[in-house]
């Protein structure tokens, strides 16, 4: 089964980290994805642009409403992914919580996904 491992983190305080502990969290996270390929695990992920670069879109009465920003106000913005595939929930869990932004403060949603299901 896959599941979407969603990292979530509040940017302005990823700003206040030092960048010498910014960079090294990103050596871990190449580290957890090389770790994860070898283990053929690993199928998809990235980084994703800040929430301030994203588009939003919604439909009302028929006609596209386009709005600049995230979707939602939150205290954790989306900042990338990883697609897994594992037995199960709690091997997931076990393979979000290596995620190394956890320490810093990060928070990870894991879902499955569900193939063949319109969304």
């Amino acid at each position: 089964m896959q599941y979407l491992l969603l990292c979530c983190f509040d940017e302005e305080r990823w700003r206040k980290i030092p960048e010498s502990e910014r960079e090294h969290i990103m050596r871990e996270y190449g580290e957890f994805q090389q770790n994860l390929s070898a283990s053929g695990q690993y199928r998809a992920g990235a980084k994703l642009g800040s929430s301030q670069t994203a588009t939003t879109l919604r439909e009302q009465a028929g006609k596209a409403i386009i709005t600049d920003g995230p979707f939602a106000e939150t205290k954790e913005q989306l900042g990338g992914y990883h697609l897994v595939d594992c037995r199960n929930l709690d091997e997931a869990i076990a393979i979000a919580r290596r995620i190394p932004t956890l320490r810093a403060g990060g928070v990870v949603e894991v879902r499955p996904v569900e193939f063949g299901h319109p969304a």
